[in-house]
């Protein structure tokens, strides 16, 4: 419970073992929780006074034993004396409303309950710990300080610095255009991390398609036999490769559809190959190029792509250096997904492929929200605005507009300047418990 009343409705529900008159924040205290003098369980009970507690207000956490049944019960007991449920992200929110926090620490909280790999947990704790916000108030920093000379040069007119002011103002939109831009570029591995790489496996019938699946994943997944056309539908996994996330799709073969249930498929394999950020195009290379598989090459010519020759345990008809396959990718490698050859080497070519060991979480702000991205981007295009207009001599008070722009979009990343709409939005992705 959080909020002024919630020492009152304790009092109401919570006998302590040991009952002193002042409470003491950061303590807990050993009692039972009481509904009409009967015991209803034997707890601990955890004080945080205001202000210092995640919301800033007085707050009180139950320590029950497991089960459904008593922590209903004693929710039941909790609104019955006073308290109210809390809306989704109600904590959270308040901790924001109250100043503990800004918007993008708060949004962070999310990505940390959600993150699917050491490096998105990692991510997410550095923007909780406010990495992000204090790179965006040392940029508004920098704007202010030249803000303060324009504002300056408005009121006062008959002083003529122009020509200062505006060497100032080029140097200033120059700084912060370089910063911004850094900030942008880090998306591309902000996505990386908290999307993970999503992986078409796509190959003719029976080239190894659900061989490979099950290898990476180590587990029987997809069923596998000497039958062409087994795999009708897509199956999903998500494995994780130097702490980045791997979205493995396995595929329909692509061939000549045989009956329409086959043809649906075969149409979601190739649509889902033109959506993905990596294709695996697996070939039997026991046998040629066949039709069908150059088809599968000319599919895929424009993405990003490792081409596995699979069935290495076999003697080869295909060649890692054959040039309808190097002029598709130079990522080829030969496995045996049957006898679980060649996986590790798979591995190695995504790592350089996404260049994942160069992605440094401990000196780098990476930008994992596209909601940031979108403002910074935004913030971008007003740099430029602002630049056209000190060029066409356009006269200081109408540039000041641009830049209280600039400053506007910077201040919604950290919800200075944000609508409620938009607050209420961002809380409603969460949990009730946060």
């Amino acid at each position: 419970m959080s909020g002024k009343d919630s020492f009152t409705i304790l009092e109401k529900i919570f006998k302590p073992k040991n009952k002193t008159k002042q409470i003491k924040g950061n303590t807990i205290k050993y009692g039972h929780i009481i509904d009409d003098q009967e015991i209803i369980d034997e707890v601990l009970v955890s004080y945080f006074k205001a202000p210092k507690s995640y919301t800033t207000e007085d707050m009180c956490e139950i320590n029950s034993h497991g089960g459904n049944v008593i922590v209903k019960k004693i929710l039941e007991i909790c609104l019955k004396n006073g308290a109210e449920l809390a809306e989704a992200g109600e904590f959270t929110k308040r901790a924001f409303l109250n100043g503990r926090i800004d918007l993008s620490q708060a949004e962070a909280v999310i990505d940390v309950i959600n993150a699917k790999s050491s490096k998105e947990a990692k991510t997410g704790m550095k923007q909780l710990e406010g990495i992000l916000s204090k790179k965006i108030s040392e940029i508004k920093q920098e704007i202010l300080d030249v803000m303060v000379n324009i504002e300056v040069a408005i009121d006062y007119p008959e002083y003529d610095v122009d020509d200062v002011t505006n060497q100032q103002m080029i140097k200033m939109l120059e700084n912060v255009n370089t910063k911004l831009k850094k900030l942008e570029k880090s998306f591309d591995n902000g996505k990386i991390i908290k999307e993970g790489i999503k992986t078409a496996i796509v190959g003719k019938p029976n080239a190894g398609k659900s061989s490979l699946l099950n290898a990476i994943v180590k587990e029987e997944r997809a069923i596998v036999t000497q039958y062409e056309g087994t795999t009708r539908d897509t199956i999903e996994e998500f494995v994780t490769i130097n702490s980045i996330p791997l979205k493995l799709i396995d595929t329909a073969g692509i061939r000549q559809a045989k009956d329409e249930v086959e043809k649906i498929g075969i149409q979601k394999a190739k649509e889902i190959a033109k959506e993905a950020d990596l294709v695996i195009a697996i070939f039997d290379s026991s046998k040629d190029l066949s039709t069908e598989d150059l088809e599968i090459l000319d599919l895929i010519k424009n993405k990003k792509t490792i081409i596995i020759l699979n069935k290495a345990d076999l003697k080869p008809a295909l060649q890692p250096n054959d040039t309808r396959l190097t002029a598709i990718s130079k990522h080829i490698i030969k496995i045996s997904a049957l006898n679980h050859i060649g996986i590790e080497e798979l591995y190695e070519e995504i790592t350089k492929l996404f260049q994942l060991n160069e992605i440094n979480l401990d000196n780098e702000i990476v930008i994992t929200n596209l909601r940031h991205k979108n403002l910074i981007t935004k913030a971008i295009e007003n740099v430029k605005k602002t630049k056209e207009t000190i060029e066409q001599k356009m006269p200081l008070d109408i540039v000041a507009i641009f830049i209280k722009d600039i400053l506007e979009d910077l201040g919604n990343i950290t919800g200075e300047m944000v609508s409620e709409d938009i607050i209420n939005e961002i809380f409603a992705k969460f949990c009730l418990g946060k």
